[in-house]
């Protein structure tokens, strides 16, 4: 039986795919740092009639320490861990670079990109013990493509960041015949809370309606890319696999059809 760790997976993207991956039969390792949060998510979970069992780690994926933990509970409990998913994120304050405090970057690079390449360096040390070795994941977003915003300085930064990162990993993978596998997911856009708080706190995002606009016609909600993802994600088996889900297709294609097919995800008061 398989098993998958996926942090920041107490909500979001991160707990529709902990929802998935339970219904195809995996262990399941959920991370998320509000306990009751954390609790609840379990306890659903494990009301999902599958086989396999369920358990979590409380605690913030930027610490090491954490990571560690959430290896050693994850080995100890299942045995070994077949994908690991670097998914905990935080938004940044919709504010040009010059506004945001030093803790306020400190606090997204800490969780957006350093918890992430800390998460796969000591997942892939891990899976090397492993007679099947394992995949690892990181979740691009705004920024990995080079897109520009004002007020998505930083957080697109961590993300063009941790592209380069993952693509580079996995030469690294390769040319050392590892048999450990890294890939990227790419979730376009989502409509959750993450779309409208910062710093993973209730501080609320106050968003330009243009940018609600596109948000309209591009954006998806967590459960519909998670099936998705996770589907492509039981069948890779390539290194540097790249999951896409909105392609450059497909967001042409909703452009072109706005008008046919309006969305007011934000009036629908389920963020």
């Amino acid at each position: 039986m398989k098993t998958i760790v996926i942090t920041g997976s107490t909500r979001g993207l991160g707990f529709e795919l902990a929802k998935c991956f339970r219904r195809q039969g995996f262990n399941i390792v959920i991370n998320g740092v509000n306990e009751k949060r954390h609790e609840n998510s379990l306890a659903e979970l494990r009301a999902i009639k599958a086989d396999g069992a369920v358990t979590g780690f409380c605690g913030s994926a930027a610490e090491t320490d954490n990571i560690n933990a959430m290896i050693k509970k994850a080995v100890s409990e299942f045995g070994s861990i077949d994908i690991w998913v670097n998914n905990a994120g935080v938004n940044q304050p919709m504010k040009p670079m010059w506004e945001l405090a030093e803790s306020e970057i400190d606090a997204l690079l800490n969780i957006d990109l350093r918890a992430a390449m800390m998460g796969s360096i000591l997942a892939k040390r891990q899976m090397e013990t492993q007679s099947t070795g394992g995949f690892i994941y990181n979740v691009e977003g705004y920024g990995s493509n080079d897109a520009m915003m004002t007020g998505l300085n930083l957080y697109g930064t961590s993300k063009r960041a941790l592209t380069h990162f993952t693509k580079a990993f996995a030469k690294e993978l390769e040319e050392s015949g590892s048999k450990v596998k890294i890939g990227r997911l790419s979730p376009g856009i989502m409509i959750t809370d993450f779309t409208v708080r910062s710093l993973g706190s209730e501080n609320e995002i106050k968003l330009p309606e243009k940018t609600k606009r596109v948000y309209n016609i591009l954006g998806d909600y967590p459960d519909v890319v998670a099936d998705f993802l996770a589907k492509r994600m039981a069948e890779n088996t390539k290194n540097d696999a790249h999951i896409e889900w909105l392609t450059g297709r497909k967001a042409a294609w909703r452009f072109m059809t706005a008008g046919f097919n309006k969305r007011d995800f934000f009036a629908e008061n389920k963020l």
